[in-house]
């Protein structure tokens, strides 16, 4: 009953997507709009860095939220990888959105957070690394996930949690599969549009047709 009490909860904090009612309080539908995601990156490319922050911030605080509720209701059980993999799941599987909600890298941190402050700040610094060494942010919850995943293993010896860990890993890759797409036909925002934003700007409009660019793909 305590895995299936979390579940709910993780899946239920989950699915509450910043992105989505920032957007609707503006009258528009956030996947309708830059690159079609409903998450804080997307959010920042469509209404600026300080919407695309706090976004973010809000998304780490409702997986650190779920996490920290499930272990204060269910003390002395392991419930954190339950938890996590229903919260990260409900975000990119809202029920509200027809399933179509972010990819899961501002809910991963916040799960990360809540696992250990140390391990978060490691991976942050490894992310920071990794997104400025590609150029890409999307690389950072594909190569996060797997690598939270092992790190919670080796620290754990949980086999069902770290199975869990990995499948939602395996589901965050395959909705970034549209991301890998753009960044062979030089389609796919770079971390440069944060301090070079009208250069990047005019890089993707000419990568870009105008339909594409204001109707993103669904995926």
């Amino acid at each position: 009953m305590p895995y299936l009490w979390c579940s709910l909860l993780g899946y239920l904090l989950g699915m509450l997507n910043p992105a989505f009612f920032i957007a609707k309080i503006q009258g528009i539908d956030i996947r309708q709009r830059g690159s079609g995601n409903a998450g804080a990156s997307n959010v920042l490319l469509v209404f600026g860095k300080l919407w695309g922050i706090l976004c973010a911030c809000l998304d780490i605080f409702k997986a650190f939220l779920a996490i920290r509720l499930a272990e204060w209701l269910f003390p002395g059980e392991d419930v954190f990888a339950v938890t996590a993999a229903a919260c990260i799941l409900g975000h990119i599987f809202p029920f509200y959105m027809k399933f179509r909600g972010g990819k899961g890298l501002a809910c991963l941190a916040g799960v990360v957070l809540a696992y250990h402050p140390m391990v978060f700040a490691l991976m942050l610094t490894g992310a920071l690394l990794l997104a400025l060494a590609t150029g890409y942010i999307c690389f950072v919850p594909m190569v996060g996930s797997v690598v939270f995943a092992a790190v919670y293993g080796c620290m754990t010896h949980d086999l069902w949690g770290t199975l869990m860990l990995l499948a939602v890993s395996a589901v965050i890759i395959v909705k970034h599969a549209a991301n890998i797409r753009r960044i062979r036909v030089g389609r796919e925002v770079r971390i440069c549009y944060l301090w070079n934003k009208e250069r990047e700007t005019l890089r993707m409009k000419k990568n870009t047709p105008a339909e594409e660019w204001d109707h993103p793909e669904s995926e």
